[in-house]
């Protein structure tokens, strides 16, 4: 082989590398026309987006896109820079309403490069911009603080469920969630999406449904779950397919019913308002619990954390516990007999 060829070969190969970067193949070069049209607006492709997105999605992001709308709604999806992008996440930061439990606008700032990440993956996988192109992935999420959420000692649980039962204007409804919330360890949108249908009575599990589309079975005592089967029969949802949980008129609760739930035990308990407790951290102390009695691979499957969370190792792949390890454990916590607990 002659040197001009050698030469001419290495010059190819790095060609091809540039291209792979940029996310073009030479077939593209060759295909491309002649001029572009113009990318779209952020006001004429968001609508777009948020159609194209779950519904869990757009509720997290909506809010965030109205603030890039409003800031940014007739310009071009390939006009923004890497700095303006951190400048409107800055201004975003700064406008937030400051609370006890505020944590300096990093949550604000981080869902705003968020969703405009979710807009510029959307506008290269639709081939308006290469990724090469995409300002959002240049710009840095604020790095998250460490929670300031931990497990309740069991007599500040008591205290919890004690107000909870003997105030308010449904004690029954407000001592079901918080027992669905301690045994389950589910989340907020766990217990909202839940059906009557979602009941499994005789091997005492329920189908939860959560954050990123996961959906698991996880097992529940036998006095909850006829507390639960006892609320779909007398406020109408027996059977269905609808919301479980509901008032007394047969509404479907929603997330407000838990805000109410939490400023009153706050009044109540003055280190509930203090600490700002929530629903949340009914979550932590379970995990915490069963985690000290069970392990960590226990707690892992108990928590609903997958192996694609990007949480941990890629050991979990080997430690990861069954149905009959979270119903045992279930089963010390509750003191109760679970069909599928291990009698070992």
């Amino acid at each position: 082989m002659s040197a001009d060829n050698a030469a001419g070969a290495s010059e190819i190969e790095a060609a091809r590398l540039l291209l792979a970067r940029m996310g073009l193949s030479p077939e593209q070069l060759v295909d491309a026309p002649g001029e572009q049209p113009p990318a779209p607006t952020f006001a004429e492709y968001i609508p777009k987006v948020a159609e194209a997105v779950s519904e869990g999605t757009r509720r997290v992001y909506r809010s965030y896109w109205n603030k890039i709308l409003a800031a940014w709604g007739e310009r071009r999806l390939d006009e923004p820079t890497a700095s303006e992008i951190k400048y409107l996440a800055e201004q975003v930061r700064s406008q937030v309403v400051q609370r006890r439990n505020a944590r300096g606008g990093r949550s604000a700032a981080e869902h705003l490069i968020a969703a405009l990440r979710c807009v510029y993956n959307h506008a290269v996988a639709d081939g308006i911009i290469i990724e090469s192109d995409n300002p959002a992935r240049r710009v840095p999420k604020p790095r998250r603080l460490p929670s300031t959420r931990r497990g309740l000692p069991d007599a500040r649980l008591a205290e919890i469920n004690r107000v909870a039962a003997s105030t308010g204007n449904d004690p029954a409804l407000d001592t079901l969630l918080l027992r669905l919330h301690t045994e389950t360890a589910c989340r907020r949108g766990g217990a909202l999406a839940l059906s009557a249908r979602d009941l499994d009575p005789d091997q005492c599990l329920v189908l939860l449904r959560e954050k990123s589309d996961s959906v698991r079975w996880q097992p529940v005592s036998p006095t909850l779950m006829q507390a639960l089967q006892s609320h779909a029969e007398q406020r109408g949802m027996p059977g269905s397919s609808g919301q479980l949980l509901r008032y007394r008129n047969g509404e479907p609760i929603t997330a407000r019913r838990y805000d109410h739930l939490w400023t009153r035990l706050g009044r109540h308990l003055p280190w509930v308002a203090t600490q700002q407790i929530s629903t949340h951290w009914l979550r932590h102390t379970t995990l915490t619990w069963v985690e000290r009695h069970f392990g960590y691979a226990v707690a892992r499957a108990y928590a609903g954390h997958t192996d694609s969370s990007g949480d941990s190792g890629t050991t979990t792949t080997y430690i990861r516990a069954n149905l009959t390890e979270i119903a045992t454990a279930l089963a010390a916590l509750t003191g109760e007999e679970h069909p599928l607990a291990s009698s070992t």
